[in-house]
């Protein structure tokens, strides 16, 4: 497990002769058939800090469609995230917004800040098996970043939120829709993310599981509660701060 940059100690099935329990079995990447992604701060570092953008607009979009101030937009932006799991799925349900102009809008961002990842191409491309995009965005986001990395042609296909019909990660729905729609076994899958709660429903359905969590100085809440933690969760098998090192290191 890679906690390299992450300020926690080192967890406890690493220290060896301190009298600890026997490791938890942790899955391992021996039967992995299908290399599944995230995108936003996953194939990218967070550093490169897109969805401030995206948050941003996001808040723009919601006091235009709504004619309310824009903090109030930022308040309903944050409530809806929270109660039903993405900003997109609380105006859908609440104001029944068509998604597309939504989405169209909040991903019309600068990728300018993106570079270039020819390192981390090479790393996906010596992965044996399908390589695929699982997204709760929209593809042609996906796309744009996953060209300006230029990692896209590594990809046999990207699964986003309107493929998924609007339901979005974490719902363990979305992750049974990408599992029939691509024909692929969750236990020869490996899922990587920056959420950890991304990844319950995977590690449930038998993935083995990889966090791509940020070393910066990154203050969303989620990776705060990332570097609280003394062990990581049992639906975390793999952590790392470094993506194209991590992908490297795995034996052929």
């Amino acid at each position: 497990m890679d906690t390299k940059g992450a300020g926690l100690p080192p967890p406890s099935w690493e220290r060896a002769g301190e009298g600890n329990p026997a490791p938890p079995a942790r899955r391992g990447f021996q039967k992995t058939e299908v290399w599944i992604f995230d995108l936003d701060n996953t194939l990218y570092p967070a550093e490169c800090n897109l969805f401030a953008q995206v948050d941003r607009r996001m808040g723009e979009f919601i006091a235009r469609y709504l004619g309310v101030p824009f903090e109030y937009a930022r308040h309903l932006q944050k409530t809806y995230y929270r109660q039903f799991g993405t900003t997109l799925s609380g105006l859908m349900q609440v104001h029944r917004m068509d998604p597309k102009a939504f989405l169209d809008y909040v991903h019309d961002i600068d990728l300018s800040g993106v570079a270039e990842a020819p390192e981390l191409a090479a790393a996906i491309a010596r992965l044996r098996g399908r390589k695929l995009i699982l997204t709760n965005g929209s593809r042609r986001h996906a796309e744009r970043v996953a060209a300006k990395l230029g990692i896209l042609e590594q990809f046999e296909d990207i699964f986003d939120i309107v493929q998924s019909e609007y339901v979005p990660k974490p719902t363990p729905e979305c992750y049974d829709r990408f599992l029939e729609a691509h024909g692929v076994e969750a236990a020869a899958s490996a899922m990587f993310e920056d959420m950890p709660h991304n990844l319950e429903a995977p590690h449930l359905l038998g993935m083995t599981t990889v966090l791509v969590h940020s070393a910066c100085d990154y203050d969303h809440p989620v990776q705060q509660k990332i570097r609280a933690w003394v062990e990581p969760p049992e639906h975390v098998h793999h952590m790392t701060d470094d993506l194209t090192r991590f992908l490297a290191g795995l034996p052929r």
